[in-house]
């Protein structure tokens, strides 16, 4: 009998942490579901004390999801414990992950702490947390630069406490493959009680070496990993779930665990994180990259001709390329578009919000011939942008682009339900559009990043564009899809100003790093 491996997926806590990749709560609830459906063991929905929004998401999550445990991240604080457990109340099953810096620097710089104090805090921490479910997770953040000796002493006092999972995270991203995987069999063979606890990793990319030394700690024991969609995260992000599932899965020879994941749902899962975070997925991406299964030499189409496992060491099928698809079009009925949406976890509260969401659909698909599963799921976060906080709304766009000529620009829009007109030039059709929105809503943000990637294939295929904004140190992600690039473009600068304006921050003020 092999190990199971646990799979805790972070996406909703480490990986809205990248900047500009804040998700709403009705967002978080919908990657919560798609992760249930691939059957994710863990998923840590936030960071409840870090602000109301997130402890109202992490208790939405909570509410929603039946199979997987749902866990609040904490700090060694009453205060943040308490909170996690009262966003955690709805749950079926649930964790408290409690965590606090162990590694000399974080110590004496951030804590301003002695190593005896740190011990005692975590002690402390684990045993408020039991109050509130007996499974709990300790970190030690910062491990990978941590001292031996202290990883022992803390580690075994946490779980005399009652800690039932350690996680060992680098948090930097520091460790090199063989040396992580060293310290794991070594913190297990030292700790007395190590047998009472799972050992946990979370391995941060700075180097590039996130899934390199998960791998490794799972070699040497680790049976749980922490890791998110599309390698999202902090900095340079985590190891990337679909990668380390995709390797223990695949080398079943070499690892003696695995995973209980459908790993069929990983593509549709990815697609849906990438679009409600605005970040796309590079095409060389492993095992989700558009080129992860193409082939463009002729030795190796010759090869795969003849014998797929001449190039392919996984099957496409079995990540999700070529299911869950089903093409939709202007003949479609409600109950075929309903019945799809309910297939990609998607809820709709009311007969109205299933009406609008119908009558969109409809109006693409007098725009495409065809619509596929990204295309719906383009059309729900754009139907969950506009339901949030939108006081400015798209009203009109005119644009002018002649060769020889100064584009031009002309919108009108909706400001708290006044129509303004605004316009003007610029380099291009898209410049003209954004300066002329930006003459009316005058945000005086920075335009950090504009991207734009294509939803599916063919000339008909709607862009999906991607807008940050930044203004005194606020970041926040803009999204917006259409058939009209420039549209498109409008309806996500829009989206971003909205976000900018809103009351409600979604920027967190102090999120957890472990």
């Amino acid at each position: 009998m092999k190990d199971s491996l646990i799979i805790f997926d972070t996406t909703l806590r480490d990986g809205e942490q990248s900047p500009g990749a804040s998700m709403t709560r009705d967002e978080k609830v919908r990657i919560a579901r798609a992760l249930e459906r691939m059957k994710v063991d863990v998923i840590e929905a936030g960071f409840p004390a870090a602000s109301q929004g997130d402890f109202e998401a992490v208790q939405a999550v909570a509410d929603a999801i039946k199979d997987s445990t749902v866990c609040g991240l904490a700090r060694a604080l009453d205060k943040d414990i308490d909170r996690a457990g009262e966003a955690l109340k709805g749950a079926n099953s649930s964790r408290i992950h409690t965590f606090i810096a162990t590694s000399p620097i974080h110590m004496a710089k951030k804590l301003n702490m002695q190593p005896d104090q740190v011990i005692e805090y975590a002690v402390k921490a684990v045993k408020r947390a039991r109050q509130y479910t007996d499974n709990v997770e300790f970190s030690p953040e910062d491990a990978g630069r941590s001292e031996e000796d202290f990883l022992c002493r803390i580690l075994e006092a946490v779980i005399t406490a009652g800690a039932t999972t350690l996680n060992i995270p680098d948090t930097v991203g520091y460790s090199m493959p063989q040396q992580f995987g060293a310290m794991i069999a070594n913190l297990r063979q030292r700790i007395p009680n190590a047998d009472k606890a799972v050992f946990s990793v979370h391995c941060h990319n700075d180097l590039g070496l996130a899934v390199a030394n998960s791998l490794s700690a799972v070699m040497n024991g680790a049976r749980q990993v922490e890791c998110t969609i599309n390698g999202l995260g902090e900095r340079a992000g985590n190891a990337s779930l679909e990668e380390v599932v995709m390797a223990i899965r695949t080398r079943q020879d070499f690892f003696q665990c695995d995973t209980r994941l459908d790993t069929r749902e990983i593509v549709t899962c990815s697609k849906l994180v990438s679009s409600i975070t605005g970040f796309p997925v590079q095409p060389n991406k492993a095992i989700v990259g558009a080129n992860a299964f193409a082939h463009e030499s002729g030795i190796h189409q010759d090869g795969v001709l003849k014998n797929r496992e001449t190039y392919e060491i996984m099957r496409a099928e079995d990540v999700g390329w070529t299911t869950n698809r089903m093409v939709l079009g202007k003949h479609s009925g409600r109950n075929a578009f309903k019945t799809r949406m309910a297939e990609l976890g998607v809820q709709f509260d009311s007969e109205a919000d299933l009406n609008d969401a119908f009558f969109r659909f409809k109006q693409l698909a007098d725009k495409k011939h065809e619509i596929f599963d990204e295309d719906l799921q383009a059309l729900i976060s754009e139907q969950s942008f506009e339901a949030e906080d939108e006081h400015i709304k798209l009203v009109a766009l005119k644009v002018c682009s002649e060769t020889g000529e100064v584009p031009n620009a002309t919108v009108t829009i909706l400001v708290d339900g006044k129509e303004v007109t605004g316009n003007a030039t610029g380099g291009g059709a898209v410049d003209a559009s954004l300066k002329a929105i930006e003459s009316l809503v005058q945000t005086g943000a920075t335009l950090a990043l504009y991207s734009v990637n294509n939803i599916t294939t063919g000339t008909d295929s709607q862009g999906e564009v991607t807008v940050r904004l930044e203004n005194a140190g606020r970041i926040v992600n803009g999204s917006g899809a259409d058939t009209d690039i420039v549209i498109a473009s409008a309806k996500a600068y829009i989206n971003a100003v909205n976000k900018l304006q809103s009351p409600d921050q979604r920027q967190h003020p102090q999120k957890g790093d472990v």
